[in-house]
């Protein structure tokens, strides 16, 4: 238990690749990505993903490893990843963790809750219903099944909505009486640190990265898979929203400003979730890099010894 998980967090944008490379360059590691969008190789700038300078200074796993057309789930990447973890621990004490998938960090940090297995024809009937009536309709099924997880979930995405339901009505309780049973056992520690910034700011380094990301070419990538559209990874701010635009229902420029405000609203959540983690160290994002390893290493000295 001496080896040592270091999961950065925080909301998109504020710079969670740059610390964990400062991490992992510091400990001789490598980073375990644990952002669901960066996983599929068809989706480049839409998703920021590293850049290749970054990609050479240290080694990720996770990044691009997948195509679309691939079923991935969150399962798969708790069992594939903590089977990565534990290979790197053989020869490194430390590993570093970064992403902003909170889902997918919990999958590592606390392991997935266990739910019963469901016939795929619930599934496909509530994708039926998605197509005929639109996510408004599947939205209010799930308040009325499920209220109390319907106020905690993105209602917006429809993989969420869909899963929660066919979990309610499969099972017959809710899907939210599955949740938060206890955590796995790991073997090893996990410090977890966050960067944060005042809101106003997030928002404004968010508004101008979609504007950079528009001028890489995000036109042409979303246009580039138009055609899988329909797919579970497309289903996600920076690609449905030009997806719309292609259809001619919108304009571009309200396309892209459409991903701005989705992509705020998204970052709102990503702090809401991270923050019910009380164990979290957290650091502004123009941390001086002698102070925040410092820190760290203060932190892991007590896990240690803890």
């Amino acid at each position: 238990m001496n080896k040592i998980l270091i999961s950065v967090v925080g909301p998109t944008a504020i710079g969670k690749t740059k610390l964990a490379i400062l991490l992992a360059e510091y400990y001789n590691t490598e980073i375990i990505s644990a952002d669901s969008r960066q996983f599929f190789k068809e989706m480049n700038i839409g998703t920021a993903v590293p850049s290749n300078h970054e990609l050479n200074l240290a080694n990720h796993h996770f990044i691009q490893h997948k195509s679309i057309t691939e079923s991935y789930s969150v399962g798969d990447f708790e069992s594939e990843a903590i089977d990565k973890i534990s290979t790197l621990f053989k020869t490194k004490d430390v590993v570093i963790m970064a992403g902003g998938s909170g889902l997918y960090v919990n999958a590592i940090t606390d392991g997935l809750n266990s739910f019963p297995t469901i016939d795929t024809g619930i599934r496909e009937g509530l994708n039926a219903e998605l197509t005929k009536h639109g996510i408004k309709f599947l939205q209010d099924k799930l308040e009325r099944i499920d209220p109390v997880y319907f106020n905690k979930v993105d209602i917006h995405n429809p993989q969420r909505v869909i899963r929660a339901l066919e979990v309610s009505i499969g099972s017959g309780k809710p899907y939210s009486s599955f949740i938060d049973q206890p955590k796995a056992e790991r073997s090893f520690k996990i410090l977890t640190v966050g960067l944060k910034a005042d809101r106003a700011f997030i928002y404004d380094r968010i508004n101008k990265r979609v504007d950079v990301m528009m001028k890489a070419g995000l036109l042409e990538e979303a246009k580039n898979v138009l055609p899988f559209r329909n797919y579970n990874a497309l289903q996600t701010v920076g690609y449905k929203e030009l997806f719309n635009y292609f259809d001619e229902e919108w304009t571009l420029e309200f396309a892209i400003s459409e991903i701005k405000k989705n992509t705020r609203r998204f970052a709102k959540r990503q702090l809401t979730w991270f923050l019910r983690n009380k164990h979290t160290i957290w650091f502004d994002y123009e941390y001086e890099q002698n102070h925040i390893l410092n820190e760290i290493n203060s932190e892991i000295l007590k896990l240690k010894n803890g």
